[in-house]
C-alpha cells in the first residue's frame, strides 16, 4: 500500500542547532558579494551560487564542437614522486586531482598537488604558486576585496581554512590568525562564499562516536565563526525524537561532506546535503529515522537558522547519502512559477522539491521495503520514492539480469558466475534490500545491493540548462556484495568475500585490468530530465569498455564527477573510467566530440572566455590540467 509522503516539519525554526557569535554576519571589514561576474568568467566551483554548472558562452556549438583541439596543458604536480613511493603505488594517487579551476577577472585559480596556483587562462603561464601542505585537491573560492581587505582566495587544508592575497599569492594576515582559521573538524572541499559568509562542511573520521559532521560558517573578512548547524538533531529540536534513547549523543557522521554548496540568493537559504549516520551499514544502536542523516536541510545563510528539511532515506543502512548539493531552478506549472531544486542521491533517485518549503513538486510516496533479519536491527519499514522522475540508476536485480556471453564475452560471463558461487548465491529484494545476517560458522550467503557503495550518482551533482529546462545527471550501475556478521567485540559489522579495506565488495570482476560489472549493461549513464514535466528527455550509456569488440563497447562506465552545459547547447563531461572527455549535444544526447587522456578525468570541467575572445573548456585529468578551444 502506498501513501503520499509530505514534509511534516517544514516551517519550524529553532536556535539550538546553531551557534551565532556576537556581531553575527554583519561584522565590520567583511567582504561583500561582488556584482555579477563577467559572463565569460567561471567564478565559483559550479559557476554560480545556484550550482547550475551553466555558462552562457556560445562560441562552441553542436555544429563546430568536433573541431575542438587542445590549446595548452599544465602539470599540477611539480615533480614525479620518489621511486620508493612509485614502487608502492603512490605515484598515481599523489596526482589524483579532482579540482575544478575558477576564472575571475582574467586569472585562473586552482589547487595543484601541495600548492595553490594562479595561471594566465589563455596560455597556462604560471603567475604565482604558493605551497600548502595538505591543500584540498578540489579547488578554491574567490572573495572580492573591500575596504582594507584585498581580493582573496579561500581554501581548506585539513582543519585549516586559509586565505591568500589573490594578487600576490601570499598569506593574508587580516584573515583569522595570520591568514588561517582552525576549523577543528577538517573539510576537504571548496568553501562557499556568499556576501560576507564563508560556508564549509565537515569530513569526519570513521566510527559511530566522535566529531560531529556539522556545517559551519565564518566571516569572510575576519575569519570569525558565525554559526554551526547540528547535523544530528539535539534535545528540544525538531527531529530529535527520531533517535531512540541516547543514540544521538556524540554521534558521528551525518556530515556535510559535498564538494560545494548552493544558495537561493533571493531567499537567503543555503542547502546542506547531509550524509549517513555512522556506522553506515548497521544501525542497531541508532533505532529510528535518524534526522538529519541523508537529508537536504535549508538554513538561513546569515544565521544558520533551520527552515526545512527533506530526508531521502530513513535510518540509512547503505551509505547512500545525497552526495552533492541541489541545483536550483524555476518550474512554470499551471501558470505559476515554482521555485524548485533537484537533489541527486547515491540511491539512484532524483528528488525535485519546492526550494522554499521542501514539498515535493511531482510527488513522493512512502513505500514498504524489506525487513532486516540482523539481530537488534530495525530497518525502517518504508522509504520515500519519487513519483517522478524515474530512477537514474539500477535499484534492483533478478537472476535474469546476470550478464551473458552474448552481452560481453564468455570469459566475463564465467567469471561472474564464479563470483556469485563464491558468495553463496546472491539475494536482492528490490530497492533498499537490507544486509543478510551471517551467523558464525553458517554457510556463505550474500546480499547484492543496488546501487553499490559508490552510488547511483555521486559528488558531481546535477547541471541545469535554462534553455531546454533539462537537468543532467551522470550515474553508474554497479552493485555491492556483503553481509552482516558479529565482530570480535560482540557488535555487528559488514564484510565481503571480495571486499576492500572499506568493507565493500563490488558486483564486478577485473578483466584486462579494468572492472567489468556482472549484470547486463548499461554500467553507466547520462540522463537528461525535463524539469517541466519530471520525465526523462533522453538517456544514454556514458562511457565505453575498451576490452570488448566494437559492437559491444557502448556499455557505459562508472563515473563520479559531473557535467557542465553552455549557452551554445553543448554539454561537457569527463568522469568515466574510460579516460574520455566528451562534448554532447544538450538537446538530444548526441556525442559531438571525444578525446582520450592517459589517465582518468575524475573532475568536473569548466569553461571561460579569454581576453582574446576565445571560449576555452578546461578539465583536470589526474595530475594534468587540459584546456581546449576551437582552432
Amino acid at each position: 500500500m502506498r501513501s503520499t509522503w509530505m514534509i511534516s516539519l517544514a516551517g519550524f525554526a529553532f536556535a539550538g542547532a546553531l551557534l551565532v557569535l556576537p556581531g553575527g554576519a554583519q561584522q565590520k571589514g567583511a567582504a561583500q558579494q561582488p556584482a555579477r561576474a563577467p559572463s565569460g568568467d567561471w567564478p565559483l566551483y559550479r559557476h554560480d551560487t545556484a550550482g547550475t554548472g551553466y555558462s552562457p558562452l556560445a562560441q562552441i556549438t553542436p555544429q563546430n564542437a568536433a573541431r575542438l583541439t587542445q590549446a595548452w596543458s599544465y602539470r599540477l604536480q611539480d615533480d614525479a614522486p620518489p621511486p620508493a613511493a612509485a614502487k608502492k603505488g603512490k605515484g598515481a594517487a599523489a596526482a589524483d586531482s579532482q579540482a575544478t579551476p575558477i576564472v575571475v577577472n582574467g586569472v585562473m585559480y586552482l589547487t595543484g598537488i601541495g600548492r595553490v596556483i594562479a595561471l594566465e587562462p589563455e596560455t597556462g603561464k604560471e603567475l604565482w604558486s604558493y605551497p600548502v601542505n595538505g591543500v584540498s585537491r578540489r579547488g578554491v573560492a574567490y572573495v572580492p576585496g573591500m575596504g582594507s581587505n584585498p581580493p582573496r582566495l579561500i581554501f581548506t587544508a585539513g582543519k585549516r581554512l586559509i586565505a591568500l592575497n589573490a594578487t600576490t599569492g601570499k598569506l593574508d594576515p587580516g584573515f583569522g590568525r595570520e591568514g588561517e582559521v582552525d576549523m577543528v573538524i577538517p573539510y576537504n572541499s571548496v568553501p562557499l562564499v556568499y556576501r560576507n559568509v564563508v560556508v564549509v562542511g565537515a569530513n569526519t573520521p570513521p566510527g559511530p562516536l566522535g566529531a560531529p559532521g556539522n556545517a559551519r560558517a565564518y566571516n569572510a573578512g575576519t575569519g570569525t565563526k558565525l554559526w554551526e548547524f547540528a547535523s544530528v538533531a539535539q534535545p528540544g529540536e525538531p527531529g530529535h525524537d527520531t533517535w531512540q534513547g541516547d543514540s544521538w549523543k556524540d554521534r558521528s557522521g551525518a556530515n556535510a561532506w559535498p564538494f560545494y554548496f548552493t544558495v537561493d540568493e533571493r531567499r537567503g537559504l543555503v542547502y546542506l546535503p547531509l550524509a549517513s549516520p555512522l556506522t553506515a551499514f548497521w544501525g542497531g544502536d541508532r533505532k529510528g529515522a535518524n534526522l538529519y542523516g541523508n537529508s537536504v536541510v535549508a538554513v538561513d545563510i546569515l544565521t544558520g537558522k533551520y527552515k526545512w528539511h527533506f530526508q531521502t532515506i530513513h535510518h540509512d543502512l547503505w551509505d547512500h547519502d545525497p552526495p552533492a548539493p541541489p541545483v536550483l531552478f524555476d518550474i512554470t506549472r499551471g501558470g505559476r512559477t515554482i521555485p524548485a531544486l533537484a537533489i541527486s542521491t547515491k540511491s539512484g533517485y532524483v528528488y525535485i522539491l519546492n526550494r522554499e518549503t521542501g514539498a515535493p513538486v511531482y510527488g513522493v510516496e512512502e513505500r514498504p521495503v524489506a525487513k532486516s533479519g540482523v539481530p537488534g536491527e530495525e530497518a525502517y519499514p518504508t522509504q520515500p520514492f519519487p513519483v517522478k522522475p524515474p530512477p537514474v540508476a539500477r535499484d534492483s536485480y533478478t537472476p535474469e539480469d546476470l550478464v551473458t556471453a552474448a552481452d560481453t564475452s564468455p570469459e566475463h560471463a564465467q567469471a561472474c558466475r564464479d563470483l556469485i558461487a563464491k558468495n553463496g548465491g546472491v539475494t536482492n529484494a528490490g530497492p533498499f534490500t537490507p544486509w543478510l545476517f551471517r551467523p558464525e560458522g553458517a554457510p556463505v550467503k550474500s546480499t547484492l545491493s543496488f546501487p553499490g557503495g559508490l552510488g547511483g550518482s555521486n559528488w558531481g551533482g546535477i547541471a541545469f540548462d535554462p534553455a531546454t529546462k533539462y537537468a543532467f545527471v551522470a550515474s553508474q550501475d554497479e552493485g555491492a556484495l556483503g553481509w552482516i556478521e558479529k565482530t570480535a567485540e560482540g557488535g555487528f559489522d559488514r564484510a565481503t568475500l571480495e571486499g576492500t579495506g572499506a568493507g565493500r565488495g563490488p558486483f564486478s570482476v577485473r578483466m584486462g585490468g579494468a572492472p567489468w560489472p556482472c549484470h547486463k549493461p548499461p554500467w553507466g549513464r547520462l540522463t537528461a530530465i525535463n524539469t517541466a514535466t519530471g520525465d526523462f528527455a533522453w538517456q544514454i550509456p556514458l562511457g565505453v569498455t575498451d576490452g570488448l569488440p566494437d559492437g559491444k563497447q557502448n556499455t557505459g562506465r562508472p563515473s563520479r564527477a559531473g557535467a557542465i552545459v553552455t549557452g551554445g547547447g553543448v554539454l561537457f563531461i569527463g568522469s568515466t573510467d574510460d579516460n574520455r572527455f566528451r562534448a554532447i549535444e544538450a538537446k538530444t544526447g548526441k556525442q559531438l566530440w571525444v578525446t582520450k587522456f592517459d589517465q582518468r578525468a575524475n573532475a568536473s570541467p569548466m569553461t571561460y572566455q579569454g581576453k582574446n575572445g576565445k571560449q576555452y573548456v578546461a578539465i583536470v585529468a589526474s595530475g594534468t590540467l587540459a584546456v581546449f578551444s576551437l582552432p
